[in-house]
Formats: structure tokens, C-alpha cells, sequence
């Protein structure tokens, strides 16, 4: 008979052998909340990330930034100015550096420490009952969905933060670590999956942070060749195309699983006119007919369990 000590071992082995981490798509359809529930709520603020909770998804993603003074904030965009009021607040530190279209003038969150970027108002953007929300560091993210849910970070430009003298994984991987996101326990409760448009990146993640799952983000088919793909599943655990690619070749599911990787495709969202009758048959033809084990959604509360068209 097993003593105690013993069953603990062997608890956790399972545990380990069935986490995510496992080098096979996962059995289970995975909603992964869009920059939290952004179809209802300002992208990556508290509210967003509250209702992605209370739609159930199975995760929650983090757009990942970093500050002037090296912190881990949430947000989408390298710069400020499409999801806060930065230009009113301080209308001169636009960035000599880089510009938007047409020449357009950037406020980007690299230049900003959290005390300022604290200032902003995140949520008005989006609409007036919104007003005053404010952007999130990434603990503060983790603080949120930490037991509720799992975590999707997705590690963004990490070039333009290398440009700057600015080692974003490191900060990255000191974070996870500080917080013990990478611990067994930890992922059994609160599951976290690395992605990133960086090939380079991910590659470092799986030497660094070799217990999470990685996932490469593409929206270029040449990346789902079989010969690219067998590259990529020698460091990473997924593939993430942009689901246009995905329609287009569908083959490539079934490819992707047979050397071990996970297809995951974005984004799905309820405002984007396609020829489904809707957002949830648009995401069950996905899941269901195609096999792909896990999507982005801005509308959490659209995913479908099963296929029920």
C-alpha cells in the first residue's frame, strides 16, 4: 500500500504527464477570452477580464508591454493613443521614434512608467460608462484571473523593445517565475500559455521556461508547411494561425497534430461579417469540422461546447 508521501509523488507525476505542457493537442475545446471579453467590455481592463471570468472561458489573454521603468503592462497596442486619452494628458510626449500611418503621431507605452501610465483613462474609449478605467499591470492581471481561469499571455514586438535596449523576455520570465506561474501546482489551477509572432522568442521560452506550453502566432501560410512545421515542434507545443489560413487549409490540422503541435486560431468576433450565420457557427465549423483545439474569442459567451448546429 502507498504511503502518503507516495501518493503525492504519484499525484503529481499524473498531473504532469496530463498537463498542458504535453507534447499532443490537448482532448478538450479551449476558449480563450480575447484580450478579455473585449466584444462587451474597454480591451484589458478589469472589466474585461471580470466578464471573460463570469462567460467561463477556459483562459484569459494578456497583451504584454513593458513600461519605462520595466514593468509588465497589459495592452494590445505598442502605443497609448487608440485605447486611452494619452494625447490630452500629455500631449508632447508623442515618440520622435516611431509614427502611425500617414505620418500619425505615437504615444508608445515604452516611454511611460505605470505611475503615469496610471493616469490615463483606458475604458472612456470604448464607451462612457467606462470612464476611469485604468491599465493593468501584468500581476495585477494575474491577481484577477489566477484560480479562476487560465493565462494566454502573448509577448508583443519583442524587436521594437530589443531596438531599445530592452530585454523583454527576461522581464517576462522573471515575472512568471516570481509568481510561481511556472510550478506544477500552479499549472494544475491556473494554467499559463506562452505566445508570441516572434519565432526567435519562442524558441527562448522553451529553453527558459521549459515547463509552460509555447505557441507561434502567424498569419502567413508558409509557416504551415509540413517542413516549417517540424521546425516549430522541436521548441514549441502549438500553432496559432490567423483563421482565414485556417479556412484555406484545413489540411493543416490534421498535420499539426501528427507532430505533436495544438492548432489554435483567431480572432472570432460577433461585430465581423462573414457568410456564417453567426459568430458561434462560424467557431463550431472551427472546432467541430475542422479539429482545431482551441480559439480566440472577443465574445466568450458565444463559444460553443459542442457542436450543436
Amino acid at each position: 500500500m502507498l504511503q502518503p508521501a507516495c501518493l503525492t509523488v504519484v499525484i503529481v507525476g499524473l498531473c504532469l504527464i496530463v498537463a498542458p505542457s504535453a507534447q499532443r493537442p490537448s482532448p478538450s475545446k479551449q476558449l480563450i477570452a480575447h484580450r478579455g471579453a473585449s466584444g462587451d467590455a474597454p480591451e484589458h481592463t478589469f472589466a474585461s477580464y471580470q466578464l471573460a471570468l463570469d462567460q467561463h472561458a477556459d483562459f484569459v489573454e494578456p497583451d504584454i508591454a513593458v513600461s519605462k521603468d520595466g514593468q509588465l503592462v497589459c495592452l494590445h497596442d505598442d502605443s497609448l493613443e487608440r485605447t486611452t486619452n494619452v494625447e490630452d494628458v500629455f500631449p508632447d510626449r508623442y515618440s520622435r521614434e516611431v509614427q502611425g500611418r500617414d505620418g500619425a503621431r505615437q504615444w508608445l507605452a515604452n516611454d511611460f512608467t505605470v505611475a503615469e501610465l496610471k493616469q490615463l483613462d483606458a475604458g472612456s474609449w470604448r464607451d462612457p460608462k467606462f470612464a476611469g478605467a485604468k491599465l493593468l499591470t501584468f500581476e495585477e492581471m494575474v491577481s484577477i484571473v489566477r484560480g479562476k481561469a487560465g493565462i494566454y499571455p502573448e509577448l508583443k514586438s519583442p524587436p521594437l523593445y530589443t531596438r531599445r535596449g530592452v530585454d523583454m523576455a527576461a522581464i517576462f520570465v522573471t515575472s512568471i517565475k516570481a509568481q510561481k506561474l511556472d510550478t506544477p501546482d500552479s499549472m494544475t489551477t491556473t494554467p499559463v500559455i506562452i505566445q508570441s509572432f516572434d519565432w526567435p522568442t519562442v524558441q527562448r521560452m522553451a529553453k527558459e521556461l521549459p515547463s509552460i506550453p509555447r505557441v507561434f502566432l502567424t498569419s502567413n501560410a508558409k509557416d504551415i508547411t509540413d517542413d516549417r512545421m517540424k521546425d516549430l515542434a522541436t521548441f514549441a507545443t502549438g500553432i496559432a494561425p490567423e483563421k482565414r489560413v485556417i479556412a484555406q487549409h484545413p489540411d493543416m490540422v490534421a498535420r499539426a497534430h501528427a507532430l505533436g503541435l495544438t492548432v489554435t486560431a483567431w480572432t472570432f468576433s460577433a461585430t465581423e461579417k462573414t457568410t456564417y450565420a453567426s459568430v458561434k457557427e462560424e467557431m463550431a465549423q472551427f472546432l467541430y469540422t475542422w479539429g482545431i483545439d482551441a480559439l480566440f474569442t472577443n465574445n466568450p459567451d458565444q463559444f460553443p461546447r459542442s457542436d450543436s448546429r
